[in-house]
């Protein structure tokens, strides 16, 4: 009889994670963004709530909990239980820079959470007021080599991806450029555009309008490949610096320890629906290019930008916070 009772527990626990993934999901799940309404994220939460909720047939609501860089709504997702209703769309931002910058995180990104996929990248662009003298990456190099500390660029602040992002430039390129930080990107976008200050790197979706419309010149991109939004303009890459890379980007996460079987299923989910012509079309009018990769995959990328982030802010002297 005890060797029965054995085999029979033996059975339904091999069989568990098989009925855990039948049954789910069996509620509506929470799917939280850590910042407020109308910014990437929140998009990002949004296109992907809709397509889930499809998927799933059960409602996928969006909880925006924004506050302290994101670190909030990051910490109340590291806390949830972790069986699959509560997700994250985590960014570049709370995932990757925070750690470089902040000595004590409420959370650890590759320790209290599992990376399911990457589903964005958001390329930025170098952009120039017209009346600087270069027409592209190598021009501007060769320039500021020429005239070091004579150039400037605006930042939306202190630690930002639009100020590490021209450091690392500044680094790769071994050159002086003076950097001017605001308190915003949206008023460091408005002087480069007024002449105040000559260049920024910038998200693609506030500056695209004004590079297509002439007002500023884009010198060059800095994803990996070109963007089709942007399709003649060339990567920094290819322009004179090989291996440089920055990019905005987002992706979904779990609590650790979410069941295996779960974490399959909403990948299989995510890549599907990231893979829909019309997400990837939605996603590239919002400046993004749609990315789908496996797990191992996106947490290797984790980790290579958290390194990245924290050797520019040791290289510029930032402080950790």
């Amino acid at each position: 009889m005890m060797t029965l009772i054995r085999r029979s527990t033996a059975a339904l626990l091999m069989l568990a994670p098989a009925l855990a993934l039948a049954a789910y999901p069996d509620k509506p799940v929470r799917l939280v963004a850590p910042f407020v309404p109308g910014g990437p994220t929140d998009i990002v939460a949004r296109v992907v709530a809709q397509r889930l909720t499809q998927a799933f047939g059960q409602t996928v609501v969006v909880d925006n909990r924004g506050g302290a860089s994101g670190a909030i709504g990051c910490e109340i997702v590291a806390r949830s239980a972790p069986d699959g209703y509560t997700l994250m769309i985590g960014s570049s931002g709370n995932l990757a820079v925070a750690p470089a910058l902040f000595a004590k995180l409420p959370y650890d990104p590759l320790k209290d959470f599992q990376a399911i996929t990457q589903t964005t990248a958001g390329p930025q662009v170098i952009v120039a007021h017209l009346a600087v003298p270069a027409k592209n990456i190598t021009e501007l190099l060769a320039l500021a080599r020429a005239k070091p500390g004579s150039l400037n660029y605006a930042s939306g602040g202190a630690g930002t991806t639009t100020q590490l992002g021209m450091e690392l430039f500044k680094s790769m390129g071994g050159v002086d450029i003076v950097h001017v930080p605001y308190k915003g990107t949206g008023q460091a976008l408005s002087d480069v555009l007024g002449g105040q200050v000559q260049l920024m790197l910038a998200s693609l979706l506030p500056a695209l309008p004004h590079v297509k419309s002439g007002r500023l010149r884009g010198l060059a991109v800095t994803s990996a490949q070109r963007t089709p939004a942007l399709a003649d303009t060339a990567t920094v890459a290819e322009s004179g610096l090989p291996g440089f890379e920055t990019t905005s980007w987002h992706g979904l996460v779990v609590p650790a320890k979410t069941p295996p079987a779960i974490s399959a299923r909403v990948h299989a989910e995510m890549v599907k629906l990231l893979n829909l012509p019309e997400v990837k079309a939605l996603f590239l009018t919002q400046g993004m290019d749609t990315v789908a990769n496996t797990p191992s995959e996106f947490t290797a990328y984790i980790k290579a930008e958290t390194e990245k982030w924290t050797r520019v802010v040791r290289a510029i002297g930032l402080p950790q916070q």
